[in-house]
């Protein structure tokens, strides 16, 4: 194969593969603009848009899942998560640091998927006080590394700035389990 000139390339590259021309650099609408756009739709558009954004992507099903079937039992979806995340730390392999700090991660990142599905400032406080609590069981891994002790505290200051976006009553309930943490 050879290598042709590629106008659409920076011009530190000089050559790029023949179909690298077939690229094409779209430029992407502002929320705004596809606000307007989706408001000028109508309904039958909007659930074709819908679906070929969950056949897209699997965060985009799961965020239409969870807007769709679960954001109006906020303590359902809650239950829901903790139990995915309470069978997700019994994979956490007790052998290896390096394998324990892997899954611990991957449990995190689960977390704050779900965290951002939801966006509400007690489903935040209360996933990550039971990924801390759940991670606090096994303080013998956060002992051992300094990641996962610099992880768990970066998790509790986010905890601490959650809990201060919410009703003063819950600050009060959720501050007492928070003292439990540290």
């Amino acid at each position: 194969m050879s290598n042709v000139h590629c106008p659409l390339s920076p011009p530190h590259a000089r050559h790029c593969h023949k179909f690298s021309l077939l690229q094409h650099t779209m430029i992407i609408a502002t929320v705004k603009e596809i606000k307007t756009e989706l408001s000028s739709r109508s309904p039958k558009e909007l659930v074709e848009l819908c679906l070929s954004l969950a056949k897209f992507k699997k965060e985009n099903k799961e965020l239409l899942t969870y807007l769709l079937y679960e954001a109006a039992n906020e303590d359902a979806f809650i239950a829901g998560v903790k139990k995915e995340i309470d069978e997700l730390f019994t994979e956490v392999n007790g052998d290896s640091i390096y394998l324990a700090k892997k899954t611990i991660r991957k449990i995190l990142r689960i977390t704050k998927k779900y965290i951002r599905y939801s966006k509400k400032p007690e489903t935040d406080v209360a996933l990550r006080m039971h990924f801390c609590s759940r991670m606090w069981a096994m303080r013998s891994y956060i002992l051992r590394s300094g990641a996962m002790e610099k992880l768990y505290q970066r998790e509790l200051e986010s905890i601490q700035k959650a809990i201060g976006t919410l009703h003063e009553d819950l600050q009060y309930d959720y501050e007492e389990a928070f003292q439990k943490l540290m």
